[in-house]
């Protein structure tokens, strides 16, 4: 292949089997579980191996803890609605991604149910707007 592009929305709903819509499933849905995190990871270091282009497109780009998460397993390229892309930008401006990579990294390969409060401390503690 010559690229090879990520539908974020799509992945993880077959990953978790459940439907994000559904009230009584969705708190099973979120993309800061280290399993899923670990799932990126995984293909971007097959792409990067590869020398394949990686990208991921869908909702969790657009909302800044996620990026967060994303930019830290690796992913560099990533799109979103036009309305998230201030936050996003400022947020991935001020990051030292060496750093964000050696603080995800450890976490993903836990078996926590989401890693959503330590990203949210290392984004405070690194003056982050998230």
């Amino acid at each position: 292949v010559d690229f090879l592009s990520i539908g974020s929305n799509d992945l993880m709903q077959f990953f978790f089997a459940s439907d994000r819509g559904n009230p009584r499933l969705a708190r099973r849905y979120d993309i800061l579980n280290p399993a899923a995190l670990n799932l990126l990871r995984y293909i971007v270091r097959k792409c990067d191996a590869a020398e394949i282009p990686v990208s991921l497109c869908g909702e969790a780009a657009g909302r800044p803890i996620e990026a967060l998460a994303l930019i830290g397993v690796g992913l560099r390229n990533i799109s979103m609605a036009a309305g998230s892309v201030g936050a996003v930008k400022a947020l991935v401006r001020n990051i030292n991604i060496a750093s964000l990579e050696s603080f995800i990294n450890p976490l993903i390969e836990t078996s926590e149910v989401s890693i959503r409060s330590e990203l949210t401390n290392f984004a405070q503690k690194h003056d982050l707007v998230i």
